[in-house]
């Protein structure tokens, strides 16, 4: 099968967002190459270890490469009619894009659709937590190493991106054991399968994207915990006011943890929904938020009665640690 191949050349604080518009454009999977250069700052605290002798691309520090895969029916010129002002838009909101160029062209599905599996190979993201795809072989370290299984499909969330391994962790340090948990916007489901492996009780997982619903339900089989994770579609916490689906959650409202790892623009617009959503105490765990964004998101949780317990960062991104007064 032909494949049509949209690539975008920018900065790494714009991936989330134009990996968004491109697969609100229907793109049927995106890939993300971020720089490689043996200069970075990486994080070994675990034992995570780097090649220091080739590096990994030639992508300068700081950009990034993504790709955006359509059907072949797909005119990629109208494909970026539709983005193209979008990602110029990303400058008002004070998101720095770089010199952003595109290039198209046609290819054949063999040579995308598995060829990024060669990257994606165990890793420790927190004392407890390692994520392993399901086509690597891994033997846990310790006894109290927690393997999460993944295959990420289309969907977003490999536990790579800081934001993801940030919030990972993050959980780690909230999660105390017996919790129900809302996950916004799961994508893969990596964050739900985290916590349960942590010891949260009860998750129910929330995405709008159908696809990512689909993934997380493959990968919350693969993890063997159906009878603890419950994944539907949702336009953030919207399905919490849907009267035919109450009894379906698998959570009991209110609840003791929330975690959202997506864009700091979209956090900013249901925060007094995680409100009440929480019990009096409960956490609201924010991620996603690039460092540029974390002075307006601070003011809104705030705002919206949150007290700030703990602010995490990794490179350039910060997750909150909101508690409900």
């Amino acid at each position: 099968m032909l494949w049509r191949e949209l690539t975008i050349h920018t900065t790494e604080e714009a991936v989330e967002m134009i990996t968004n518009f491109l697969h609100e454009a229907g793109a049927g999977g995106v890939s993300i190459e971020e720089s490689g250069t043996t200069n970075k700052k990486r994080d070994t605290s675990l034992g995570q270890w780097f090649d220091e002798i080739v590096p990994f691309n030639d992508i300068p520090e700081g950009f990034a490469v993504i790709k955006g895969y359509f059907d072949e029916t797909v005119t990629l010129e109208s494909v970026l009619d539709e983005i193209a002002p979008r990602v110029e838009e990303l400058k008002e909101f004070g998101i720095d894009t770089g010199e952003v160029s595109y290039e198209m062209k046609t290819v054949d599905e063999n040579e995308w659709a598995t060829a990024w599996k060669q990257y994606f190979k165990p890793i420790r993201v927190s004392e407890r937590l390692t994520i392993k795809p399901t086509w690597e072989e891994y033997t846990p370290e310790s006894d109290n190493e927690s393997i999460i299984v993944l295959d990420p499909g289309m969907a977003f969330g490999t536990g790579t991106h800081p934001t993801t391994s940030l919030c990972l962790r993050t959980l780690e340090m909230v999660i105390q054991g017996g919790e129900e948990v809302i996950d916004v916007g799961t994508g893969s489901g990596i964050l739900s399968i985290g916590a349960a492996h942590l010891g949260a009780s009860r998750i129910l997982a929330l995405d709008l994207d159908p696809v990512a619903v689909s993934s997380a339900k493959e990968n919350t089989r693969l993890n063997g915990l159906e009878d603890v994770i419950t994944v539907k579609e949702s336009d953030l916490l919207s399905v919490l006011t849907d009267s035919s689906v109450q009894s379906d959650l698998g959570v009991r409202l209110p609840v003791q943890v929330v975690v959202a790892n997506i864009l700091a623009e979209v956090i900013l617009l249901f925060v007094d929904d995680v409100y009440q959503a929480l019990q009096p105490g409960g956490a609201y765990i924010a991620s996603g938020i690039y460092k540029n964004k974390e002075e307006i998101v601070e003011k809104a949780l705030i705002a919206s009665g949150f007290e700030i317990a703990d602010i995490c960062r990794e490179d350039d991104w910060v997750a909150f640690v909101a508690r409900k007064n």
